[in-house]
C-alpha cells in the first residue's frame, strides 16, 4: 500500500521530469566553483541540501497546480487519469503534501545559506502563482519559465551567496526555453482551452502564431546561452555543448512542425537530453 501511494504521488507530480531543471542547477553549480579548483564548496553536505531543495520546491509547485486545476483536469481527456482527479489522492491529502513540501523547502535553504533563506518565500510565491495565471492572463507560459529559471539562480547562490552576471543570462536562457517548449506541449489543449476560456497563447492567437512565438522564444534562449557561455568564460567544450542544445531546440521544432503527433516526443525526450548533455560538455569544460 505504501508503495503503491509513493507511486501515486510520484505520478501527482511527475517526478521523473525534475531533469528539466536539476541539469541547469548542476550547471549553475558546477560553473560557480570554478573548475573544481575550490574542493571546500563542492562537498556532499551541499550537493544533497540542493537536491532536496529543487525536490521540496519542485513537489509543491506541481501539486499546488495539481490542486488548483483539479476542476479543469477532471474534463480534459488529456489528464482525466491523474491521481488527483481519478480519487487516488484526495484533495486534503495534496494539501498536506503541499503544507510539507514548502516548510521542507524553507528549512532547507535556512540550512544553505542566508541569501538562500531570504529568497525562500518569493521562490514559492513564485512557483505557486503560476497555477492562477491561464484563468486570466496568456502569459502564464512565461510565468512557468520564470518558475523553472529560479533553479540555476539557487544553485549558484547556494554555491557562492550571490548571484553573478553569468547566472542571469543562463537563467533567462531557461526561462525562454521554458516557456518556448510549453507552448508546443499547450497545441495539445488548444480546443479544451477554448472551450474552458482559459487563456492560453494557441486558444487566444492560434497554432500558427503559436510556432512562430515558440520559435521567437527559443532564438532569445540561444543569446542568452550565448552570453552565458561568454561571461562564464567558457571554453570550447561550453560552446561545444551550446551548440548542441541549439540543434536539438531546431530537431524540436522540426518534430513538432512535422506532425503534432510528434509534440509529447519533442516535449519529454528532446528538451530532458538536452539539459543532460549541455551538463556533461560543461563539466568536461570545467575540468580539461
Amino acid at each position: 500500500m505504501m508503495i503503491k501511494k509513493i507511486k501515486d504521488f510520484s505520478e501527482l507530480v511527475a517526478f521523473e521530469h525534475t531533469i528539466f531543471s536539476s541539469s541547469f542547477m548542476l550547471i549553475a553549480m558546477i560553473v560557480a566553483i570554478g573548475a573544481f579548483e575550490n574542493y571546500d564548496w563542492w562537498g556532499l553536505k551541499l550537493l544533497l541540501l540542493c537536491a532536496l531543495a529543487l525536490i521540496s520546491a519542485r513537489n509543491f509547485a506541481m501539486a499546488f497546480n495539481r490542486y488548483c486545476d483539479m476542476k479543469f483536469d477532471k474534463d480534459n481527456p488529456r489528464t482525466k487519469n491523474r491521481p488527483s482527479v481519478d480519487g487516488r489522492i484526495s484533495p486534503n491529502m495534496i494539501l498536506m503534501f503541499i503544507v510539507f513540501n514548502a516548510v521542507l523547502f524553507i528549512f532547507i535553504s535556512y540550512l544553505i545559506n542566508s541569501l538562500a533563506f531570504s529568497l525562500s518565500l518569493p521562490f514559492l510565491f513564485v512557483l505557486g502563482i503560476y497555477s492562477y495565471f491561464k484563468r486570466f492572463s496568456s502569459l502564464a507560459h512565461f510565468v512557468l519559465g520564470i518558475s523553472l529559471s529560479l533553479a540555476p539562480m539557487a544553485g549558484v547562490i547556494a554555491v557562492s551567496g550571490e548571484i553573478p552576471l553569468w547566472s542571469v543570462f543562463l537563467s533567462f536562457g531557461v526561462l525562454f526555453w521554458v516557456a518556448g517548449f510549453d507552448l508546443l506541449y499547450s497545441l495539445q489543449d488548444i480546443d479544451f482551452d477554448k472551450e474552458k476560456k482559459l487563456f492560453s497563447i494557441p486558444a487566444i492567437y492560434g497554432a500558427k502564431n503559436t510556432l512562430i512565438i515558440s520559435r521567437i522564444s527559443h532564438i532569445i534562449t540561444c543569446i542568452f546561452w550565448t552570453l552565458f557561455v561568454i561571461y562564464s568564460n567558457g571554453g570550447i567544450y561550453a560552446y561545444i555543448g551550446l551548440v548542441g542544445a541549439i540543434c536539438m531546440l531546431i530537431y524540436e521544432h522540426y518534430l513538432v512542425n512535422k506532425d503534432f503527433l510528434n509534440i509529447p516526443k519533442a516535449f519529454f525526450q528532446t528538451n530532458g537530453y538536452l539539459g543532460f548533455v549541455f551538463l556533461i560538455f560543461i563539466i568536461l569544460d570545467k575540468i580539461l
